[in-house]
Parts: C-alpha cells; sequence; structure tokens
C-alpha cells in the first residue's frame, strides 16, 4: 500500500516512505535529501549536500514503489525527486544487490594502497565498502593507471584511486568559479585533470581535498607525516581575515599537522579558504622567537623572563606617558587588546592603536558590524564595491557574493583597476587612486538625483555638484536604487586610501540614498574587537598617524612587523629608529626585529592561546590552546599581566583567563562610533604615476609571510611593477623590462585592468614595504 496524504500537509511538502517512516518532504527534493534529514543512511560518492547534482557514482541507487507497484529498475537516490505517495526502500535485497555491485564495479580499478594512503582512516571508500563491499575480488585483470598532474604546492594528486565522482570538478566550476578541473575522454578512459597540465590557482583550492570521496586528492604540505586516528582535533578559528573562519587543528603532540573547515553554516559553511588552511607552516618557521632577547652593547643575547621583564619595566619607568607609543597589530585578541589597553592607561598614555594600515584618520574610522551579515549576502538584489577585492580580502564571502550573482544579483564596481571576481560584473569604473572620491562622486550625484533621494550632507555638495555624470552611472544608481535587497561593500584598498574619509561618506551616503546595508570590510582579523577593548588613541592620544609623523621615545609595537604590517612603512622604519627604545611582544625575531627593537619578548599565536575574536558579522567567538608554545614562549595575556603586575597597573590583578573575561563582558557589548571627519581635497597628483600598493592575498600578516607552500602558489607574485599599456608605451618599456622606482629596479609586467596613469606595486615585501603608500606618486625611470 502506498503512502496517503495526511490532513495538514503544507501545500508545498509531500508525503512519502522511506524503509517503513511516513515523512513530509519539501517538493522537489531528492529522496537521498529526504533520507538525510531522518538519519537514514544510504551510500554515496559523488553527491555532496554543497554541489550540484551528477549521479555519477550510482552508488545510492534505491528500490521505489509508485502507486503500490514497484519501478522494475533501481533508481539514484540523489536524483530522483519525490513524489506524492512514493514508498522507497534503501535496505530491501534489490537494493542492497544494486549497491554491492556497483561497489564491485568501482573497486575494480582502485589500487590496493590503503596501507601508505593519506585518506586511510576517513576514508568513505573504506567506509562505504567495508559494509557493501566482498570480501574477495573477482576481478584478475590489470588494473588500470593513470598519470599525476602537478595541481601545484597545495594539492598532490593519486589519479589512479580517482572513481570520477566529479566533486572536484563541480566545486571548482561552482563554488571556487574557476573552472580549473574538468573530465577528459569517456568509458574507463575518463580522466579529472587540468587539460593542459596547469596548475590549479583558485584561492579554495584545498576543499578538493575535503570533497573528495577517496585517496586522489590529498594534502601536499601534511602528506605521510601522520594517520588519522594519530591526530587530536582542537576547534580554532581563522584570524588572517575578518570572517573568523571556524576550523579544526589537527595536531600531534602538540605541534599542527594540518588545518580543515569546521561546519559553520553562518560563517563559513564547510569551506576554508587556502590562507586558513596552510597558514600553520608559519608558526614553525626558523626565526620564530622561543626565548626572550635582549639588546645589550650592540649585540643580542638571550635571557630568563625575569630579566626581559625587569628590563622592560625600567624602560617603560624612564619615559613619561605621552612620549610612549603603542602600535597594536589588528589580529590581536580581545584578551590581549584589553591589557594592553589597560598597561598604556596605567603609564599614563593615550598612544594606543590598531589601525596599522590606515592613512586618513580625519574622521576616526572604526571597524563597524555589518549591516547585512554574511550568510545574507547571498540573497542581495544587487550590490556596489567600493574598492574591494573581495577574492583577495575575503574568499569565502566572494564565494557568498558570487552564489547572489548566479541568481541574477546586479554587481557594480568602483576600483583603481580591475579585479577578478570569479563573476560577471555589470560594470566597472575605474580610475587612478587620487581620482576615486570624484568617481565616487558622480555614482553619490546620480543617486542623489532620483526621486525621493534623501538631502546631500553639506559637507559632500560641492563634490557632488562638481561631478560630472554619464548614462552608465545612471542606470547603476537605478538598478541599486530598486533593488530589493542591496549591499555596499567597502573594500580594505578603500579603507587604506589617503582620502579614505571622502569615500566611506560618499559609500554611506549611496547606502542610505539606495536602501542598501553598507559593509565595511574591517582592516584585520579582530578589528571590531579591539575597538571594543580600547586599543584606540584615548581623549587626547595620538592615533598612527600622529605617533610616526612626531616620533615617541619609547614604542611598544605588540605583534606587528615593520615595516611590512603598516600603510606607510618607511615612516614606521624611520619613527622607530628614531625612538630611544622598542619593546617588542612578537612570536618572531626577525633580522629587522633585531635591528629595530631593544627588547623581544616571546608570544604566542591564535593557534598557541586561547583567544576571544569578534568577526565582521560582530559575532564573539572563542577558541582554545591548540598547539604548543615553542620553547619558552607564553600566551601573550600572562606576558601582559605579569608586566602590569611589575609596573602596578590596575586592572591585573586577576589569576585566571576566566577571570578576565568575565570582567570585559560588559565591554565586548559596547560599539565604538567612528567620526564624521574629511581630509583635505585631493591635490593634483604631481608628474609621474599614482601607486597602488596591494597586499598581496599570502603575504597579509607575519605567519602568512613564512607559510612555504603559500609563498609558492602561483597568487604569490614575484614583486613587479603592473603598468597599463598606454604607460608602458608612454615610458618606453615592454613586458620583461626593468624600471627603477625609488632605487629599486623592479620587472615590469603590462596589465589592461590597471587604470591610465597608475603603476600597482605590491607591498608586504621587503624590497617594497618601505616605498611611499598607497596613492603616492612616484617617477619610474628606464633601468
Amino acid at each position: 500500500m502506498s503512502a496517503q496524504p495526511i490532513a495538514g500537509t503544507a501545500p508545498d511538502h509531500v508525503n512519502i516512505e522511506i524503509d517503513g517512516r511516513a515523512l513530509q518532504v519539501p517538493k522537489g527534493s531528492m529522496i537521498i535529501q529526504a533520507a538525510d534529514k531522518v538519519g537514514i543512511s544510504i551510500p554515496r560518492f559523488c553527491y555532496h549536500h554543497k554541489l550540484p547534482i551528477a549521479a555519477n557514482c550510482r552508488q545510492c541507487l534505491v528500490e521505489v514503489e509508485m502507486g503500490g507497484k514497484p519501478i522494475p529498475k533501481p533508481q539514484p537516490a540523489c536524483a530522483t525527486p519525490v513524489a506524492e505517495g512514493m514508498k522507497v526502500h534503501t535496505r530491501s535485497e534489490k537494493a542492497l544487490h544494486w549497491q554491492r555491485d556497483v561497489m564491485e564495479f568501482l573497486l575494480i580499478n582502485h589500487p590496493l594502497d590503503c596501507p601508505i594512503c593519506d585518506q586511510g582512516g576517513e576514508c568513505e571508500l573504506q567506509d562505504v565498502s567495508l559494509g557493501y563491499g566482498r570480501s574477495i575480488s573477482r576481478y584478475s585483470e590489470r588494473k588500470r593507471v593513470v598519470a599525476d598532474e602537478d595541481l601545484g604546492p597545495l594539492v598532490a594528486t593519486e589519479m589512479t584511486r580517482c572513481i570520477q565522482c566529479t566533486r572536484c570538478v563541480r566545486f571548482m566550476s561552482e563554488i571556487a568559479g574557476t573552472y580549473e578541473l574538468g573530465g577528459m575522454a569517456r568509458g574507463e578512459h575518463l580522466e579529472i585533470g587540468t587539460y593542459i597540465g596547469k596548475t590549479i590557482d583558485s584561492e579554495l583550492s584545498g576543499n578538493i581535498i575535503d570533497v573528495c570521496p577517496v585517496g586522489a586528492l590529498t594534502n601536499k604540505v601534511y602528506r605521510f607525516q601522520a594517520r588519522a586516528w594519530e591526530l587530536i582535533a582542537r576547534a580554532s578559528i581563522g584570524y588572517h581575515d575578518a570572517l573568523g573562519s571556524n576550523l579544526w587543528l589537527h595536531t600531534r603532540r602538540g605541534e599542527v599537522l594540518r588545518t580543515v573547515p569546521r561546519d559553520n553554516e553562518a560563517i563559513n559553511e564547510c569551506w576554508l579558504s587556502d590562507r586558513d588552511r596552510y597558514s600553520h607552516q608559519g608558526l614553525y618557521a626558523a626565526d620564530r622567537a622561543q626565548r626572550p632577547l635582549l639588546k645589550r652593547d650592540g649585540a643580542w643575547i638571550e635571557t630568563d623572563w625575569d630579566d626581559a621583564l625587569g628590563v622592560a619595566v625600567e624602560r617603560l619607568r624612564g619615559v613619561r606617558g605621552s612620549d610612549i607609543g603603542v602600535l597594536v597589530q589588528p589580529a590581536t585578541s580581545c584578551e590581549e587588546g584589553a591589557l594592553l589597553a589597560r598597561l598604556a592607561q596605567g603609564l599614563g598614555c593615550a598612544n594606543i592603536d590598531h589601525r596599522l594600515r590606515t592613512l586618513d584618520f580625519a574622521d576616526a574610522p572604526v571597524a563597524q558590524p555589518w549591516a547585512c551579515g554574511v550568510q545574507a549576502l547571498q540573497t542581495v538584489d544587487a550590490a556596489l564595491l567600493v574598492d574591494c577585492d573581495l577574492r583577495s580580502e575575503l574568499p569565502l564571502v566572494n564565494h557568498r557574493l558570487r552564489e547572489a550573482a548566479k541568481r541574477g544579483a546586479k554587481v557594480f564596481a568602483v576600483a583603481a583597476q580591475r579585479h577578478d571576481t570569479h563573476f560577471a560584473l555589470s560594470e566597472q569604473f575605474i580610475a587612478a587612486p587620487q581620482a576615486l572620491p570624484g568617481l565616487l562622486a558622480q555614482l553619490a550625484r546620480a543617486v542623489s538625483e532620483l526621486d525621493g533621494a534623501p538631502a546631500v550632507p553639506e559637507a559632500l555638495r560641492a563634490l557632488l555638484v562638481a561631478a560630472s555624470v554619464g548614462e552608465p552611472m545612471r542606470a547603476a544608481a537605478h538598478v541599486l536604487r530598486n533593488a530589493g535587497k542591496g549591499s555596499v561593500l567597502f573594500g580594505l584598498q578603500a579603507q587604506r586610501h589617503a582620502q579614505a574619509s571622502w569615500l566611506r561618506a560618499l559609500a554611506q551616503y549611496i547606502a542610505a540614498a539606495t536602501g542598501a546595508a553598507f559593509n565595511a570590510v574591517p582592516d584585520g582579523a579582530n578589528a571590531l574587537g579591539l575597538a571594543r577593548m580600547g586599543a584606540l588613541p584615548q581623549q587626547a592620544g595620538l592615533a598612527l598617524d600622529a605617533q610616526l609623523a612626531q616620533p615617541r621615545k619609547l614604542y611598544v609595537v605588540y605583534g606587528a612587523e615593520v615595516p611590512e604590517d603598516f600603510a606607510d612603512g618607511g615612516k614606521a622604519l624611520a619613527a622607530l629608529r628614531a625612538a630611544d627604545c622598542v619593546i617588542a611582544f612578537s612570536a618572531f625575531a626577525s633580522e629587522r626585529l633585531r635591528e629595530l627593537a631593544d627588547v623581544i619578548l616571546p608570544i604566542g599565536l591564535t593557534p598557541e592561546i586561547d583567544a576571544t575574536l569578534i568577526n565582521l558579522d560582530g559575532t564573539l567567538q572563542e577558541s582554545a590552546a591548540g598547539a604548543r608554545l615553542p620553547g619558552e614562549a607564553r600566551a601573550g595575556w600572562k606576558v601582559l599581566r605579569a608586566l602590569g603586575g611589575l609596573l602596578d597597573c590596575s586592572g591585573f590583578e586577576f589569576t585566571e583567563l576566566a577571570e578576565l573575561r568575565a570582567a570585559l563582558a560588559p565591554q565586548l557589548a559596547q560599539q565604538p562610533v567612528s567620526g564624521a571627519g574629511l581630509s583635505p581635497p585631493c591635490a593634483v597628483p604631481a608628474d609621474g604615476l599614482q601607486r597602488i600598493a596591494n597586499v598581496p592575498i599570502y603575504r597579509g600578516d607575519a605567519v602568512l609571510r613564512r607559510a612555504a607552500a603559500l609563498q609558492e602558489h602561483a597568487l604569490t607574485q614575484p614583486v613587479q611593477a603592473l603598468l597599463h599599456p598606454q604607460d608602458a608605451l608612454a615610458l618606453g618599456v615592454h613586458a620583461g623590462a626593468r624600471v627603477n622606482v625609488e632605487g629599486i629596479s623592479l620587472p615590469v609586467v603590462i596589465d589592461a585592468a590597471i587604470a591610465r596613469g597608475v603603476v600597482r606595486i605590491d607591498t608586504t615585501y621587503p624590497e617594497t614595504a618601505a616605498l611611499p603608500p598607497h596613492g603616492s606618486t612616484l617617477n619610474l625611470t628606464k633601468a
């Protein structure tokens, strides 16, 4: 007897029966989805709940009855939609027979190398074959062998193991959006590859390791290091961008051997960006600071904590509070940020800042939670990217926006270069950095001329009056205004602009006038948390720019590298060189830091300490220490507690981290507000080319810069000067030639994605980190 309609069934649901259980499931669902919902296990390989259905492997064959009559042929559960009155048998004699037959076919060509396979112990093929495979093989012919491809430094291949489920192909095309993998040939000759033997250049490529149900794609960095049962999983958080991806650290004897995603649908779903997955290599760099270091008579010596803290206390007591500057790396935890603010207050110092890559402080910018959450971004109808390279800044947020674009959302961009978003933009408006405020003003004026638009703020009126609006701008304004749900994404490059306050005010007006959410990408993994903890100039305190322009006698540098982590690296270098003393809390003792510092106190990194971070949605996330601290390094909050106690500062009386967290709870709920000032109008550029100073995706912080595999990746290009073809022609240089910039010789790359009048020279490289900052005018000469 077939399942009968039940009174009260929702109009968008149907009644079915699976293994004797009556269910109501949404129309359009597949059988496998309905079964998963109630915990009925159906074996599968090609099906993945986040990927399009392929129905390749046929492992999920089930027996189906309709109208009381069995369908004679087996049905793939992943590709068979439910229907009213359907009865499904997943464990009947027929279903099990079909599933076992498919399992036998899949194992015909699979190599017997489980003992040496990295997937051993966590392999879906092993698990399913245990339940559905035969104890012996009837196949005696020679197994096929497939040549491996070099997919780059992150993913290792053993393609003889591949069962052609195409999960990796579908991930690259539908989620990553790069279409770098595909199937070649047919039948038993089908092979998965990159067609022309190229590497995979996606920033999300490591996820194909997770979706691969066999050992065909494995982690090249982790390869042959350990077995799954030797590892301990520790919950942690990604700290290289403000998304705060949830992840597991897999450790053995306290050493992180690999990182894998931890499901959180509201943040990173079940994916992980490559920089969060592979950055753990940087924890074990050769220059890792393992013992306190002191500079005595110009030479560095290792010492103990009592001696190092004693010298730090002596130096801090010997300087007036106003002569101290505190510079904080923006991925620092909330606990450390709060203690640094207390330490500064106890020393009478108001000069503390974590906005190290900011140039314009006119409107006192402070990181704010997103008005439109990450999860909601994939449902927007229109979006505006203001100098925002989402693929580099927030790879998994770029995926969310791509999902919206696939559903028909219109996305516009205003920037100094064309960014590769992996989805089609409706329009891109490109101008040199110093012309960006005027370009964005054109869009703001087009919006202001729409019916019902709010009044233009007085401070912006003159700029909008001077703007001339073309038809493409009017069309973009019309789309943004009429979108049911819109978002304005204010990118890191916009925040690092010399006139960021103008760009921010214009973007906020556009958002308000079109009813869109204003989402500024926080510049740092814990920028929101540090702002709430008070790691900002207090009262008459000096912001970063003033601290560097008027060098302090003593600097406390917490977790940051100079000059790589600063917007104006040259100015930061000069300021620290001019100081009488530099006390560095650092996980690394680089040659540059040894040159600048007088005391180096080794501290732990986020995977090694208990930490609280606040992501761009305003979500507070705690992580516990997962890895062992190297040598005599200590958690930063413990070092600060000891230092604050020795200095008799208030607020350091606690003994456990839980006490500190309890005291910080009210502060964590308070959100500082940005100001409303504007920097002086843009100056007319001098002769030369304006610099775009991008921070490469895998060079954003000290740990990434030390992750060897990420530095070998195709997205980490060698330092070079990128020019528009017409600018290169005017200079008389060609691709591969060299130009001199501020005494540095760089190779030339011709790139039409760059605006006219611009040279892109990425920062954070040793050669370029101290060059004039983003938007500066540079004079290039032929080498």
